[in-house]
């Protein structure tokens, strides 16, 4: 157990009694119920926006959250890989509400301000490899990835990319294109984006070795894609849709080669490895 109301952290020292009485319950004569509020949110949302519990929060606390009933739970899901600090990290609530008595929102590309700029040169200082980066912050993975791929193809003035099998790499048209798995991401959606192949990712649970997945891309180049076509090849180092499986480093180290021989752009794309979530 860890205490977080100080800007240091460190173990409680309180007993759990004091810990639920500094957050007190709801009031029970005014709690709303989740079947009460489920109810509500199949009247006023999108059936497209898919939930994975019926537990709605209230408030939250490190890696614990309270629902509407008052019921209280482990977080497991740190709204899928993004509460890296846990809920309400005294630092993060701190610069949160430094930053609120400032300003909103102004848009970057219209007003600038520094502290976007500082961030981009912090993301750039820790990003391996002795050659000069830059960032470019967009509001989703899928958004990423988008861009990912015009970048490439403007560079390379080049049409095709290369994909692997269970990967993910969302929602939007280019992205579930690219996405290696038809349910539950494709089906119903007709046709997807041209000039994108799959080949194997190599998981050995599933019988497919890293010399089957190189040789798979070696035949799509031979038979199929002209390398010369291609604008990138876009890889999870760590896949999560497909099953948590981590690429081999001799693939990756195929694929980098392969992209230096033939003038691909090779996109990583970390959104389920957790980095700049």
């Amino acid at each position: 157990e860890i205490d977080l109301t100080s800007g240091n952290p460190q173990p409680a020292t309180r007993n759990f009694s004091s810990f639920v009485q500094h957050f007190p319950p709801t009031n029970p004569r005014t709690m709303m119920s989740n079947a009460n509020l489920a109810s509500r949110r199949n009247d006023a949302i999108a059936r497209g926006v898919g939930v994975m519990t019926q537990v709605y929060a209230e408030r939250a606390l490190n890696a614990e959250i309270w629902d509407v009933e008052g019921k209280r739970y482990i977080d497991f899901a740190a709204g899928i890989a993004v509460v890296n600090t846990g809920h309400r990290h005294p630092k993060v609530m701190a610069a949160v509400e430094e930053q609120l008595g400032q300003f909103t929102h102004t848009c970057h590309q219209v007003v600038p301000y520094e502290n976007y700029v500082r961030l981009a040169e912090r993301l750039n200082d820790l990003v391996p490899g002795d050659f000069a980066k830059k960032t470019c912050f967009v509001t989703t993975g899928a958004e990423a990835v988008e861009n990912a791929i015009k970048v490439a193809r403007c560079y390379t003035d080049r049409p095709a990319v290369v994909a692997f099998g269970g990967g993910f790499h969302g929602r939007t048209y280019m992205g579930m294109s690219l996405t290696g798995k038809v349910r539950p991401y494709k089906k119903g959606f007709g046709a997807m984006m041209p000039d994108v192949y799959h080949v194997p990712f190599p998981v050995g649970l599933h019988g497919i070795s890293v010399d089957e997945s190189e040789a798979a891309i070696e035949q799509l180049f031979r038979a199929t894609l002209d390398p010369n076509r291609v604008a990138a090849v876009i890889v999870e180092p760590v896949q999560g849709e497909g099953g948590f499986y981590q690429a081999p480093v001799e693939l990756m180290r195929f694929i980098r080669n392969l992209c230096d021989e033939h003038g691909i752009v090779m996109i990583a794309d970390e959104v389920q490895t957790g980095f700049a979530r």
